[in-house]
């Protein structure tokens, strides 16, 4: 890795915790330059902007999503399991898709094109694995992936539910639990456990 591959490679890390940490508003590029042991001026030779770099953060930690939750690999539940487990693994992305929606009047477009072809392509591949009218896809990938997300998202919500009835807060029965209601969801029947 050459040096300017290694100066822009530490930004980006450390900015991935900067902005998962406090968002694009609250975010100071200082701290990120510090924390990649660079000079700040680094972030705007490489990224023009502290908007750029968190485009460019946001685009990457997407990408990894795409890597390992693929829609239309595996059933209906398989992919909210996925969904589930990989932002379960590392919210950072959560994070980041959070701090964008709030921030006022940002819509985080730069790669919207690329990010919006990668939905659509979703959406078709998630209705087709499902039987579902093109028509509705869109709103089943939303739902789909909310429920996979939101236990992440609200943690505090999760516990706070499970507990409601008496139950421990245990994340793999949760999984369990959204993984066989996004299969009823979608009308298929999970496997039964009955030989």
């Amino acid at each position: 890795m050459s040096g300017t591959e290694l100066t822009k490679r530490r930004l980006l890390d450390a900015a991935r915790v900067e902005f998962s940490s406090y968002g694009i508003a609250g975010a100071r590029v200082n701290r990120i330059a510090e924390r990649a042991g660079v000079n700040k001026e680094r972030i705007y030779g490489h990224f023009q902007s502290k908007e750029g770099l968190f485009k460019a953060v946001i685009s990457e930690a997407m990408a990894e999503l795409v890597q390992e939750v693929r829609p239309g690999e595996g059933s209906i539940g398989d992919y909210v399991g996925r969904i589930f487990d990989h932002h379960r693994n590392d919210p950072t992305l959560l994070r980041l898709l959070i701090f964008e929606g709030l921030q006022d009047g940002y819509v985080g477009s730069s790669d919207a094109s690329g990010r919006s072809v990668w939905y659509e392509n979703a959406a078709k591949s998630v209705a087709a694995s499902a039987d579902v009218p093109e028509a509705d896809s869109g709103r089943l990938l939303l739902t789909l992936i909310g429920l996979g997300a939101w236990p992440m998202v609200m943690p505090q919500l999760s516990r706070l539910c499970q507990e409601a009835t008496g139950e421990t807060a245990d994340l793999a029965m949760l999984k369990d639990f959204v993984v066989t209601f996004a299969e009823r969801g979608a009308g298929v029947r999970p496997p039964s456990d009955e030989a």
